[in-house]
């Protein structure tokens, strides 16, 4: 046995004191009695030590009326989600696409370069003729990977929701399950605008997804995507719903999250923690070409109206009226005498369209359509694209500081793919000197073509590259003058272009879509 020294002591006999004090104190609050009215209390001037009940008197009593303030709602603090659950319910459910695209191989170096622009966007030089799908092609026809996406099952006899992208172009799409069966899909119809797409699989009894209420997504909510980023199949991530009405895209307000998107992911499934599928994972906000905490997904519910329709018809149709918007600032709330800013400005109206039949003038602003608010100029868009072609409604404006109500006939938005039949097929693109130093691969627009624009001159714009692509051009716009001259064939823009001095700026007038502006070409 250990003897403990006369140091060591002192020290437990201090301590045991000091608990002793400690219990003192503690029995003394838990014996306080409330003190009634007129009662004495005890002052504790004494210069000794008050006697424990004297001690007891002296601790302040609570009274019955004494009003306590309550404490703030306890915050329930949650530990990080499991995902596990999830993925077992909704993965079963989401498949791999991988699209094949046909191609002829070149066999000459220019082929080969060729082939190297085109797969890395970089525009082409001055000088190179335009070949793979807008120009002649030689060698013998070979099938190669185009791109990886993903998407997921709809209803268990194989209809599957996937991004326009993904499958655009392809020459045969293969669609892979959860347990490894592969199956040819056929394109049932997609929609460039919303970038939404349907596939369908000959299967049955297949796993499906849950289509959940995106009006109950909540900003800060935890999220999940499964996809096949850069190929590597049934791959999980989560994160937070970032935000909600981003306006990112022409008819669609995103949602943004932090979950991580990569290539590969398009066409996923983004999902919320009751395992229903709330969005399409459509891009990403990137510098990089990869993640950086910013991806978008198209909401599901407008996702399944295009889809609807999809699968009925194989196209979308929608209503337009014919008119060029702006948003409503504080600032012109006040000059237009607004009460609040609200509504979608008019910049411009297309001669002879709904808009104009209907008495809509540049300078009004829209706030309402069909019944409707337009709280924003970004939900114009969207309302008249889900009204449905041939539809007389009430649009409400103001103009002049006051109020009216005027009758439009919704029209339809004509599909830019669509085709009249009997039209002969578009002429090849020209590589004329003049056009080519400035950039350009021009073809003479087809009767439809020149119809569908309502002009009666211009040549088409085949491919633009170097000092054309510069200027802002594009393929299929359309070039009615250049240098202040009209130009009606190819053969009159290459005069044109020809009396031009080299490295001399050329103005050319430029019809896209329904909107003509000038651009500058510096050579």
């Amino acid at each position: 046995m250990k003897i403990l020294t006369q140091s060591t002591r002192r020290y437990l006999a201090a301590s045991a004191a000091a608990l002793g004090l400690v219990a003192v104190l503690w029995l003394a609050q838990s014996q306080t009695v409330e003190a009634q009215p007129g009662t004495p209390v005890a002052s504790g001037t004494s210069s000794g030590p008050l006697p424990l009940g004297a001690m007891a008197q002296a601790v302040p009593a609570r009274s019955a009326a004494t009003v306590v303030p309550a404490s703030a709602p306890p915050v329930e603090v949650r530990g990080l989600p499991d995902f596990t659950v999830l993925v077992d319910l909704v993965g079963p459910a989401v498949v791999n696409i991988r699209t094949v695209e046909r191609v002829r191989r070149g066999g000459s170096p220019e082929d080969q370069m060729q082939e190297f622009f085109r797969r890395f966007g970089i525009p082409l030089p001055p000088g190179m003729s335009p070949r793979g799908p807008q120009g002649p092609q030689e060698g013998p026809e070979i099938e190669r990977p185009r791109g990886v996406g993903s998407g997921f099952i709809l209803t268990p006899d194989g209809f599957i929701l996937t991004n326009a992208h993904v499958v655009e172009g392809a020459s045969e799409v293969v669609v892979t399950l959860n347990d490894e069966r592969e199956f040819t899909a056929r394109v049932v119809g997609s929609d460039r605008r919303t970038d939404v797409a349907v596939v369908k699989i000959e299967a049955t009894r297949l796993p499906t997804v849950r289509i959940g209420d995106v009006n109950r997504l909540r900003v800060g909510e935890w999220v999940m995507a499964i996809g096949s980023p850069f190929g590597l199949e049934n791959t999980v991530t989560a994160g937070i719903v970032s935000a909600k009405q981003r306006e990112t895209g022409e008819f669609l307000p995103f949602i943004q999250t932090d979950v991580a998107i990569n290539p590969g992911n398009s066409g996923g499934p983004l999902i919320n923690m009751r395992g229903e599928v709330v969005g399409i994972n459509s891009m990403i906000y990137s510098r990089s070409g990869g993640f950086q905490g910013i991806s978008f997904a198209i909401p599901i519910d407008e996702a399944m109206v295009v889809a609807d329709q999809l699968r009925a018809t194989g196209r979308v149709t929608r209503g337009r009226i014919g008119v060029a918007i702006a948003a409503v600032d504080r600032e012109t709330a006040e000059t237009m005498r607004l009460p609040r800013a609200t509504g979608a400005l008019i910049r411009g109206v297309e001669n002879n369209s709904p808009a104009a039949r209907g008495g809509i003038e540049p300078g009004d602003v829209i706030l309402s359509f069909d019944g409707k608010a337009v709280e924003r100029s970004t939900d114009l868009p969207r309302i008249v694209a889900g009204t449905a072609p041939g539809s007389r409604v009430p649009v409400r404006v103001w103009r002049q500081g006051a109020e009216r109500t005027l009758t439009v006939t919704v029209a339809a938005f004509e599909d830019e793919r669509t085709a009249r039949a009997g039209e002969r097929d578009a002429e090849p693109p020209a590589a004329t000197p003049a056009a080519q130093r400035l950039g350009l691969h021009l073809r003479e627009p087809t009767a439809a073509e020149r119809r569908s624009l309502r002009i009666e001159g211009g040549v088409w714009v085949a491919a633009a590259s170097g000092a054309a692509a510069r200027a802002g051009l594009l393929a299929d716009d359309v070039i009615l003058a250049i240098g202040n001259r009209p130009v009606a064939s190819v053969r009159e823009f290459e005069a044109a272009a020809a009396a031009v001095p080299q490295n001399r700026p050329v103005h050319v007038l430029v019809r896209r879509g329904d909107w003509t502006q000038y651009a500058i070409i510096r050579p």
